[in-house]
């Protein structure tokens, strides 16, 4: 069961603030991406998915499409690393594809800074401690994205999702957020090896004092 903790009013007014800010800032560059995905996608130009929020409440989150609908002879989606277009690949090493999320932020569903959006699926897999990552708001940034990313194995994301829970204050956001920036123009830890994103999590497995995780391949 996830403990209630609030959202701290500074940190709602600060993402409240700053989304309006960015959203205004980065509109021209919002309408160039979709015209860009329309061309090379097609419609629609937003991709959008059910995730779990605050406390586990689903919400749908949204990003700019990266993959197209290439099937397979009986109908079949291609595997995701087969759909990921160049373009896509293109604004997920830069994050583009998330800038749609700052509406998210706008709504109160997410925030700047904080554990990402993974997938419903994925609440009933958890231990509990790693299910207190949903004591907070779900973040376009967070500690894991400085720390690895997509290069991280599952339990150390989870690890540094806590973490931030844990250790929230408004400097530590300001602090991830000005890090995201570097990370991002470095492109670093953008995909597992093998896989278009990261692998799916499949849950934690006890195995002496270790956890093991099974994973199967999964973009979104």
């Amino acid at each position: 069961m996830i403990a209630r903790k609030s959202i701290p009013l500074s940190k709602r007014i600060f993402d409240l603030l700053a989304s309006s800010f960015l959203v205004v800032i980065l509109s021209p560059l919002l309408l160039f991406i979709a015209l860009l995905v329309w061309l090379v996608h097609g419609s629609p130009v937003i991709f959008r998915q059910q995730r779990p929020g605050y406390h586990g409440k689903p919400f749908i989150c949204y990003k700019f499409r990266t993959m197209n609908d290439r099937r397979d002879e009986h109908g079949k989606l291609l595997p995701d690393e087969q759909r990921l277009t160049g373009l896509g690949k293109f604004l997920r090493s830069t994050s583009l594809d998330e800038l749609p999320e700052l509406f998210n932020v706008l709504r109160g569903e997410m925030s700047l800074v904080g554990p990402r959006p993974l997938l419903m699926q994925y609440l009933d897999r958890y231990t509990p401690e790693q299910a207190r990552r949903h004591e907070v708001l779900p973040g376009i940034t967070g500690w894991a994205q400085i720390n690895g990313r997509n290069a991280l194995s599952w339990e150390d994301k989870f690890r540094l999702d806590v973490w931030y829970v844990d250790h929230w204050s408004f400097w530590l956001d300001l602090k991830i957020l000005a890090l995201t920036v570097v990370k991002v123009l470095r492109r670093e830890g953008i995909s597992s090896e093998g896989f278009a994103t990261a692998p799916e999590f499949m849950g934690s497995v006890k195995t002496g004092e270790k956890e093991s995780e099974a994973n199967t391949p999964h973009g979104c």
